[in-house]
């Protein structure tokens, strides 16, 4: 083999080895990429059944039931415009309250239930993550506007 060749073939081979670490790279990746819907987005279908994502909002007052197993519970998850329900198997973040605001991560099952692998709470009483936050705003905006459409239309009528 001539040198000349030598060099292509390195060069190839290390080119062939370069594509085979960016390809682990971006499926390593996207194995681990979670997005965050709302239960509005839910609701509305736009998340992926059988896959992890997070879910958040607030725990509706009144929803948290601790199944006879003592570990599974089940509470509804809110952004006050819909509601979507969680089951978890595990133990609960100690900030986990009715009423305060939670992350939940998890899949969604053919039956609507949520079941979250991770929930995860509110560290104090001024903390919400942001996605759950603009997903409330949205949802009050939404209920306002609606409000604001049907009074008009009394109005007209």
């Amino acid at each position: 083999m001539k040198a000349r060749h030598k060099r292509i073939a390195l060069i190839l081979g290390g080119l062939v080895i370069l594509g085979a670490i960016a390809a682990l790279v971006l499926n390593a990746f996207q194995s681990n990429l979670v997005f965050f819907f709302s239960p509005t987005q839910v609701a509305a279908g736009e998340a992926p059944t059988g896959k992890n994502f997070r879910i958040g909002g607030m725990v509706k007052p009144g929803s948290v039931q601790r199944e006879a197993d003592g570990v599974t519970i089940r509470f509804v998850v809110t952004d006050t415009d819909k509601d979507m329900s969680v089951a978890y198997k595990g133990i609960l973040p100690d900030l986990f309250k009715e009423g305060k605001g939670v992350v939940a991560q998890g899949k969604l099952g053919a039956d609507g239930l949520f079941t979250a692998s991770e929930v995860l709470a509110k560290h104090d009483e001024n903390y919400m993550p942001p996605e759950a936050a603009k997903a409330v705003s949205d949802a009050h905006r939404r209920a306002a506007e609606n409000k604001t459409d049907k009074a008009t239309q009394s109005v007209q009528k």
